[in-house]
């Protein structure tokens, strides 16, 4: 059977993912695409040869569609998650699930009163093939237990619409679902660095930053969130344990020299890093809601990054440590 798709919010993101379903993925389909923009939809809907929808709820109402992507703006996924819960039909929203903890409860309520799992939020890192292996390693207990995490997050620039907030909310939100999931445990507090600002950014950011957050254990974790570093996308992590460290690897295919040289290409985006992780994360959704079964992150992991991300933003605006704020999980999640 053919999982019949809708998709919210078809932009660059959301038309990689059609693509990927297209000619990679087994199983899916999409059927239709909605937006607020009106010529994106006709767009979109000729260029797919899809059904194109003149609101999110239309298309989620529609018979014909089985399951719903959202690729929207972060502001707008928590109407449209709720109204999906609301249809019975499974979902797959990608990061972040709100830009707030209070939309993200929202949503688990919504699933509390369905009395079922139907949300998936698209934390792709968990799928990257790199971050397994760190994963595998640190879980078997062969270099003891984590101590702390160094981690960056470099892009080549970011649009003018890029707010003050999104450095933690919109992009060091993947490091902290990532390392949630590493460590296996919440963090309890954030604090924001600030170092000396880049010329090459936009003057409403404070770029670079460091976002400092400590877990339950105390176990410190560092995210340099970079967005303006102009030579590339580039993702790094090194894990330090009491006998040993492990590290991503420096993503090369192939190490050139020459002329007194040696060097390799460098990604630029999101989309060549962690293309393997998308397709991943994409199938095995796919694949559980052909089957009525949740996979991936709950909203739980939604809320518990939102609520991180709210101590984070509240940090940049304030010095000192601001303590994480969280509910008690429920059980629908347990």
């Amino acid at each position: 059977m053919t999982l019949r798709i809708g998709m919210i919010g078809p932009g660059g993101m959301g038309q990689a993912h059609i693509d990927r379903i297209r000619s990679v993925i087994a199983g899916g389909e999409v059927v239709a695409v909605s937006d607020i923009a009106a010529d994106n939809v006709a767009t979109v809907a000729g260029k797919y040869g899809v059904k194109g929808h003149h609101s999110s709820q239309e298309l989620i109402d529609d018979p014909d569609v089985d399951a719903v992507m959202i690729c929207s703006h972060g502001p707008a996924h928590e109407a449209d998650v709720v109204a999906c819960v609301e249809a019975g039909k499974r979902v797959f929203c990608e990061k972040p699930l709100t830009p707030d903890a209070a939309g993200s409860r929202a949503i688990m309520a919504a699933e509390e009163r369905a009395g079922r799992k139907l949300v998936t939020v698209g934390f792709m890192r968990r799928f990257d093939e790199s971050y397994r292996q760190m994963k595998a390693v640190l879980d078997s207990g062969e270099i003891g237990e984590a101590l702390m995490v160094h981690c960056a997050h470099r892009n080549p620039t970011v649009p003018p619409h890029y707010t003050w907030d999104m450095a933690i909310n919109d992009t060091a939100i993947h490091e902290i679902d990532t390392m949630r999931w590493l460590l296996g445990e919440e963090f309890v507090s954030a604090r924001v660095d600030r170092p000396r600002k880049t010329s090459l950014r936009f003057e409403h950011l404070q770029d670079p930053l460091v976002l400092i957050l400590e877990t339950e254990s105390g176990v410190r974790v560092d995210d340099e969130v970079f967005v303006n570093c102009q030579y590339g996308y580039d993702i790094r992590c090194e894990l330090v344990a009491e006998r040993g460290v492990v590290s991503l690897g420096d993503q090369e295919k192939i190490l050139r020299r020459d002329t007194g040289r040696a060097h390799h290409a460098i990604v630029q985006d999101h989309n060549e890093r962690f293309r393997g992780a998308f397709v991943t994360e994409v199938q095995e959704w796919i694949t559980a809601a052909s089957e009525d079964r949740h996979t991936g992150s709950s909203a739980w992991d939604g809320y518990a990054a939102a609520c991180v991300c709210d101590a984070g933003v509240k940090a940049l605006t304030e010095d000192g440590v601001v303590a994480v704020e969280m509910i008690d999980k429920p059980a629908l999640y347990a």
